[in-house]
């Protein structure tokens, strides 16, 4: 995945895969089980949920909502709840099986990792084995830049050059531990529920902004 945009639809088909729910449900998963930086807006979901809905992925149960009720008596319209059709539940294991480069990118890594219980161990270490990667090819980067300007840089500067290090030698390190556990882990016999989750150092499943 190359846009936010299809990290998101990703996000919203693999939570509906574990039960219909209604927006703000959604809305409050979505940042809640993916730990995403800030709060994801309603302008980001409902473009999304709609583009879905022409898509055929996912669809309106209406069932609940109830005729409106004139304004004296208070009353109000229950939530339109989304379910995922079949078209929806295809699309969900397409993308979920996806194990190439764009599934190691900061953007895409952590909703992947998310639903890694609908995913085959194959899946699983191939995408791990990339992000590791990926990110130790950051880091020779990050380690080169530090010898070239650690004399011409200020002090704030340095730091934050060696958060970005420490952070990714520390994922590095996560990445490595989750590989060697999926190399010897007995055959998984069905899905699971998984969630978001941190190691033992504090290592982030996920750090995303949603606008």
């Amino acid at each position: 995945m190359a846009k936010r945009g299809d990290a998101l639809e990703l996000a919203v088909l693999g939570l509906l895969h574990e039960a219909p729910m209604h927006g703000y449900e959604l809305r409050k998963r979505v940042t809640a089980l993916l730990g995403w930086g800030r709060v994801l807006s309603y302008g980001s979901l409902y473009p999304c949920l709609k583009q879905m809905l022409r898509d055929g992925l996912i669809t309106e149960d209406t069932a609940h909502l109830q005729p409106a009720a004139p304004a004296a008596r208070g009353g109000r319209r229950g939530k339109i709840v989304y379910k995922l059709t079949v078209g929806g539940k295809e699309r969900f294991a397409r993308l979920v099986s996806a194990a190439g480069p764009s599934a190691w990118e900061d953007d895409s890594f952590g909703v992947r990792f998310a639903f890694f219980g609908a995913t085959s161990r194959e899946t699983r270490l191939r995408v791990l084995e990339g992000r590791r990667s990926r990110l130790e090819e950051r880091l020779e980067g990050v380690r080169s830049s530090l010898a070239r300007s650690r004399e011409r840089v200020d002090t704030y500067t340095l730091e934050l050059q060696r958060h970005g290090l420490e952070s990714a030698e520390r994922e590095v390190r996560w990445l490595t531990e989750l590989i060697d556990t999926e190399r010897v882990a007995p055959p998984q016999t069905g899905g699971t529920d998984v969630t978001a989750t941190t190691s033992s150092d504090g290592t982030p499943s996920a750090a995303n902004n949603w606008e």
